[in-house]
């Protein structure tokens, strides 16, 4: 009830004024039945902008961090998420990949539609990295098709630091559904999931236009994060 209440009366025209989203191949995103939508993830907004524009209702896995907030504030962002259809899931630890696939792997066993962002975390600087496996895991082990979404626009309205989104027309793009039956049976091999989440990501690419790094995106952030730490101490040193 609360879901329909945000995206219809509360959050979604709101967010239909500030950003005018032009939506292009909403037509590949299935009436029924259980379906992944895999995204690239510019924005804190990704996570509101596409529920309210799609036609169905959509589940997000989304981190942890969002539902363990302290305090009021901490609560109320909880409920808000729970109610927009957010999934927590702890990302740390050796078993938070397999915490995830069963998480995804319940929605779509209900039929529905489930949405993730392959890279594991937004992009720091725009560009598009490489994607984990998990993806490819839930569509063989569900037997869904994957339907490739890029959001354009949304990094320039709210960057990493930004609190609030500025006011700018974004795009988001669907395409082709990608059928991955030939696979039926291989979602233990780990060549298979490679190059079925390689395909993935090819395909969001050429929706997105973005510029692709073929590493994990949270392995560069953690290295140029580092390199900013030892430059601030080496002007330190030199400033004594």
């Amino acid at each position: 009830m609360f879901y329909q209440l945000l995206k219809y009366v509360l959050l979604g025209p709101l967010l239909r004024l500030m950003f005018r989203p032009r939506v292009e191949g909403l037509e590949h995103v299935p009436e029924e039945g259980a379906a992944i939508v895999a995204g690239n993830h510019l924005s804190f907004a990704d996570h509101f902008l596409m529920p309210a524009i799609l036609h169905r209702r959509i589940t997000f896995l989304a981190k942890a961090e969002y539902f363990t907030g302290p305090g009021v504030r901490g609560r109320l962002t909880a409920a808000f998420f729970r109610s927009a259809g957010q999934i927590p899931v702890d990302r740390s630890g050796r078993e938070a990949g397999q915490a995830a696939i069963r998480e995804g792997l319940g929605v779509l066993g209900r039929g529905e539609l489930l949405g993730i962002y392959p890279e594991g975390t937004r992009s720091h600087d725009g560009r598009l990295y490489k994607g984990k496996v998990g993806v490819a895991a839930m569509a063989l082990r569900a037997g869904v098709p994957v339907i490739p979404c890029a959001m354009i626009g949304t990094f320039e309205a709210q960057p990493p630091g930004q609190k609030f989104p500025s006011p700018r027309r974004i795009r988001i793009r669907f395409g082709e559904p990608l059928d991955f039956s030939r696979h039926a049976g291989l979602a233990d091999e780990k060549a298979v999931l490679r190059a079925v989440t390689d395909e993935i990501m090819t395909a969001v690419l050429a929706l997105s236009g973005q510029e692709y790094v073929d590493r994990y995106a949270a392995e560069v952030k953690a290295e140029e994060d580092q390199r900013r730490k030892e430059s601030r101490r080496a002007g330190i040193r030199r400033g004594n």
